[in-house]
């Protein structure tokens, strides 16, 4: 199935992840799963919520085995991205865990980045770890914490009308 993004088509703000999963794959929401659940919680502990912003993944469709995109289909979605990108003009995207990284700045690695503001195109860019990274590995929870405090303050200082 085809999983193109979900929420606001109005806002300022774009998350983007790698890749539905198999619980992604049945309902066609990306995030639908059990990061899911830990982006809503971490969404309403900055105020909030799904429908604020808008989700999408840079691959819109489940890889087999959910192994990592490969380079073919990262290539053959880009595209499509961009055109979200372009059509719904958000102020900041925030890239979840490295393949969405890397698709847009190839140079950038997730644990070098994450928290800290970049610039891609005319549009502010925050690389956040992927919440399933969280989920697999405890200790990355509270770093994930203080990203999303991070854009927190991002919001207040700069977008007005998210």
């Amino acid at each position: 199935m085809v999983v193109p993004g979900n929420g606001s088509h109005n806002s300022k703000i774009m998350f983007i992840g790698e890749a539905p999963g198999s619980i992604e794959n049945e309902t066609g929401l990306p995030f639908s799963g059990k990061s899911g659940t830990l982006l809503g919680n971490l969404l309403q502990q900055i105020g909030l919520v799904r429908q604020d912003v808008f989700i999408t993944n840079l691959v819109k469709c489940r890889p087999p085995m959910n192994r990592n995109p490969s380079a073919k289909e990262i290539k053959s979605c880009l595209n499509f991205l961009l055109s979200q990108i372009a059509i719904l003009k958000p102020t900041l995207i925030v890239t979840l865990g490295n393949v969405p990284l890397s698709a847009l700045l190839p140079k950038e690695s997730i644990s070098k980045s994450h928290g800290k503001l970049k610039h891609w195109r005319g549009v502010d860019l925050l690389p956040f770890y992927h919440p399933a990274a969280a989920l697999y590995n405890p200790k990355l929870k509270p770093v994930l914490k203080k990203d999303f405090d991070t854009l927190s303050q991002i919001i207040k200082k700069s977008i007005t009308n998210i």
